[in-house]
């Protein structure tokens, strides 16, 4: 159906699950429909070597959300811009 969001989604189970747990929207969506296509184990399976955002300091965290395109990040703690990466 034209112009109906997430329609293009080939794996809702996932995608939601991946939106419960703090995953943005383009996330989720790029997550669930790469699994759908070559198969939940296999995309577990390519997982990075980034740190947790726990394990980063501030000025990592300011870097990251200028990747991201984040704003407004300049000011915020340390868990207010995890917080804001997470739900970016």
């Amino acid at each position: 159906m034209p112009g109906r969001r997430g329609s293009a989604l080939k794996d809702r189970e996932l995608y939601e699950e991946l939106r419960d747990d703090g995953a943005s929207k383009e996330k989720a969506a790029r997550i669930s429909n790469a699994a759908a296509n070559e198969g939940r184990g296999k995309i577990g399976k390519r997982g990075g070597e980034a740190k947790d955002y726990d394990e980063r300091t501030v000025p990592e965290l300011r870097k990251r959300a200028k990747e991201l395109g984040i704003t407004g990040y300049s000011g915020k703690k340390k868990s207010e811009l995890i917080s804001m990466i997470r739900h970016h």
